[in-house]
């Protein structure tokens, strides 16, 4: 782009000094200009000069954000977003790393080797307590993406159907893993001893069990739910968590992930992480339109997250979401406090203070 704008200016400065020349006294013009030293030494200066203006007009249109996501639901809000930037048309450029489980790109956050993350969100309040409150929430993009499928029996028909079950599972230590904890307590069993949880470091291992299997239980995100009951034979989806987690009395809206960034990134990069908002605002509502879905599965699968028909029929049930400001504070703050009473390791033991969410003056 900068080469590119550059080069038109060149242009423009040449056409206004030689534009009472026709174009081929204009080349024997040119010619004669670069045998002579003084004009050589103008035109020299004057490059100069439009590259400096250009490189100022270009730190002054963004910055690079280095961006990390999960394979999943918080990615798919962002496929928009990244194919725009691809195409210099979001205000930051951003270098984009995406990871199958939190714990490869969480640390990375408070190393600096990342600006922004997507992550759940009880992993964004442990950060929050483990670097004494420098952890910033921009805000929800995610919201209740967990379901449980069933293969080979339609025995489950409610949660406390679960127990005595093995259920193949990924997230352990994250959302999915306290959602069913949370679940099972309200309906009187225990994770530990009243189901055997088979945790697994992705999904498609998951996918890979329940294929392996004759009969199984999966707790899945989407859209790897979906692409679960697509791929194998007499899996279906029987359980969705967020209409299970509705049913608990004051436990608030279930949210999944949000994004987060550091307090000295935020202080020194306000623009960009504004700007970042406003991209990602676009994004996800582009995602969400019906109209674009089919672009938007191609999108999917060429952050190589699933195959774009499973992608179109998921997006649906993923809950992409932009939720920021005081209602993403009062929506965060009531599942961490249902967190926190189940088991308050789960949150990094308190709940994080008010200067945890990025509340902009026009959010209040």
């Amino acid at each position: 782009m900068k080469k590119r704008i550059l080069s038109l200016a060149l242009a423009l400065l040449m056409g206004l000094s030689l534009s009472a020349c026709t174009s081929k006294d204009a080349e024997s013009s040119v010619a004669s200009d670069t045998q002579s030293s003084e004009q050589t030494e103008a035109s020299t200066q004057s490059s100069k000069a439009v590259e400096s203006s250009v490189d100022e007009a270009a730190t002054s249109t963004g910055v690079t954000v280095k961006l990390g996501g999960l394979k999943g639901p918080t990615t798919i809000g962002l496929v928009k977003l990244l194919d725009d930037a691809a195409q210099n048309k979001t205000a930051n450029s951003y270098d984009f790393t995406m990871s199958t489980m939190p714990d490869e790109i969480v640390p990375k956050l408070l190393s600096g080797e990342l600006d922004i993350i997507a992550a759940p969100v009880n992993l964004g309040s442990v950060l929050y307590n483990k670097s004494n409150g420098k952890v910033r929430m921009l805000a929800i993009n995610t919201l209740g993406v967990l379901y449980v499928g069933e293969k080979g029996s339609e025995d489950i028909k409610s949660i406390a159907d679960l127990k005595g079950k093995t259920i193949y599972a990924t997230g352990k230590g994250a959302t999915p893993e306290y959602v069913l904890s949370k679940l099972l307590s309200a309906n009187d069993m225990d994770i530990n001893k009243d189901v055997t949880v088979e945790w697994m470091s992705e999904p498609t291992e998951v996918l890979a069990a329940v294929k392996n299997a004759d009969s199984a239980v999966a707790l899945l995100p989407q859209p790897f739910m979906t692409a679960a009951q697509a791929q194998v034979e007499g899996f279906n989806s029987v359980l969705d968590l967020s209409a299970e987690w509705d049913k608990l009395d004051g436990a608030g809206r279930l949210v999944t992930a949000g994004f987060f960034t550091t307090e000295d990134y935020l202080e020194k990069n306000k623009e960009a992480v504004d700007a970042f908002l406003e991209d990602y605002r676009a994004s996800s509502t582009w995602i969400n339109d019906e109209q674009n879905a089919e672009e938007a599965a191609k999108l999917i699968e060429a952050q190589d997250i699933v195959k774009a028909p499973i992608a179109q029929k998921a997006i649906p049930f993923c809950n992409i979401t932009d939720i920021v400001g005081e209602e993403m504070k009062t929506a965060t703050e009531g599942y961490l406090t249902v967190l926190k009473e189940f088991d308050p390791a789960a949150i990094g033991g308190e709940l994080p203070g008010e200067n945890f969410y990025y509340v902009q003056p026009a959010d209040q």
